[in-house]
Formats: C-alpha cells, structure tokens, sequence
C-alpha cells in the first residue's frame, strides 16, 4: 500500500506527532466491544445454512470480530503501542461495564416495574463468563497486535491481507482457545466433544469473517495512512503488554 504521501517511520519516531483520527478509531474500537458484549451477548440467534440446516449462534458474532478488524487497523496505521493503549482501554471499559452492570442489577426494582427479570437475563451474566469472557479479549487481542506488528516487518509493509488474516488466526485462536474452556469446561450439558466442535465452528466463523471483511480493511487503512501521512513499522517498539509509555 505504497503513497508518495505516506511517510515510513519507526514507531519511536512519532514521538508527540499530532493524529487526526486515531482518537475516534479508539472510540470505536471500545465502542465495538463493549457493545458486542452486551448487546450481543444477551441472543442467541440462528441461521438456516444450505446442506446443514439451522445454526445456532451468539448473535454477538455479527460484531465483535469488529474489533479485530479495528485492533489491525490501530496496529498497521498507529503501531503496536499505540494499539496497546487502546487494548488496555478496552480491557478497563469492560471491567467498569462488569462493575456497572452487578451494581445496577443487585439494586431492588420499584414495587412498579416488572423489567428486573428480564434485566437480569441480559445484564446478570455468570461471573465465570464474564471472567473467561475478558480473559480472551485481553490475550486474543495482544496476539492479534503483535503478530500483525511483526508481519509487517518481515513483508516489509506489503501484502496487507496476509497479516490481517494471519494475525487473526493467531488472535482469534487465543482468544477461542481461552474462553470456550474457561466458560463451560466441566459445566452440565456441556461435554467435552460439544465445547470442542463450538468452539471449533465459532472460530471457523470468525476468521471467515474477517477474510470477507479484508476490503473493508484496506480501505480504512488507505484512507487513514493518507490522511495521517504515516506508515509505522515497530522495528524499535517494546511488545512487552505491560509497558507504560508509547
């Protein structure tokens, strides 16, 4: 995705540049998750597939790849650190969303409503899921970053879909590899072979996702590198998860 516009730098290099849009990628990118979360989270909906018939699915599914799609954009345009400061964001967004949503389920109902049970369907999520749910997103999401961060240096910046596509296989494999066995291991109807093929088909789905999703992505790519004027390369970047500073 060369541009005579487009200047390559290393990530150290940016230093205190002005960015124009990486604020409301951010915005999104939390956005996406939480609300993936929530909303997604509460129905379980189903598609009728040619030759396989009715297939259920977490209608969360539709969205949170979303913020795969967006976490590859903040790392190819912004660089990991800058990415990591967003992953964190999301991280401490979904604590505070766990936080909100036990308080405000636990305070008593009006004497007039009759929405707590319903209420409690959709915001009083089994501390197990939440915790495993989080867990993933937190992992998952590091892997995604840094395999893209890395690809990128070894291609030399070229051929985009393959570290999209790749750094979410990496990404998603954690992240499904993490909370199918964290949420329903040893829980009643959920045997071992049964949590082996959802989990299985679920990451199938989500990598598909992202492969139907590649133009989308290089699109908002190309129009953030033009816009910004930069193309990062993390050539000098600490991957550590834990580093403070950009």
């Amino acid at each position: 995705m060369s541009d005579p516009g487009v200047q390559k730098i290393g990530a150290a290099a940016l230093g205190a540049r002005p960015l124009r849009y990486f604020d409301f990628v951010m915005a999104g990118f939390v956005t996406i998750l939480l609300l993936s979360n929530v909303i997604g989270a509460g129905k379980r909906a189903v598609i009728d597939l040619p030759w396989i018939g009715p297939w259920p699915f977490g209608a969360g599914l539709l969205f949170f790849p979303v913020s795969y799609v967006l976490g590859d954009v903040l790392t190819e345009v912004y660089g990991y650190a800058r990415a990591r400061r967003c992953i964190w964001a999301g991280f401490g967004a979904m604590l505070f969303m766990v936080f909100m949503s036990w308080v405000v389920v636990k305070m008593p109902p009006d004497a007039g409503w009759t929405g707590q049970a319903a209420y409690e369907q959709v915001f009083g999520q089994v501390p197990r899921i939440v915790l495993a749910s989080i867990c993933a997103f937190w992992a998952g999401e590091f892997a995604n970053s840094l395999i893209l961060a890395k690809m990128k240096i070894w291609t030399k910046g070229r051929h985009l879909w393959t570290r999209t596509i790749g750094s979410t296989i990496v990404g998603q494999g954690v992240d499904s590899l993490l909370f199918y066995p964290l949420a329903f291991y040893g829980v009643a109807g959920w045997p071992t072979t049964a949590l082996m093929m959802v989990m299985l088909s679920q990451f199938v789905l989500k990598v598909l996702w992202e492969v139907l999703l590649t133009p989308f992505t290089y699109a908002v790519v190309g129009f953030l590198k033009r816009k910004e004027g930069l193309d990062i390369f993390d050539e000098d970047t600490d991957f550590s998860p834990f580093r403070a500073r950009l």
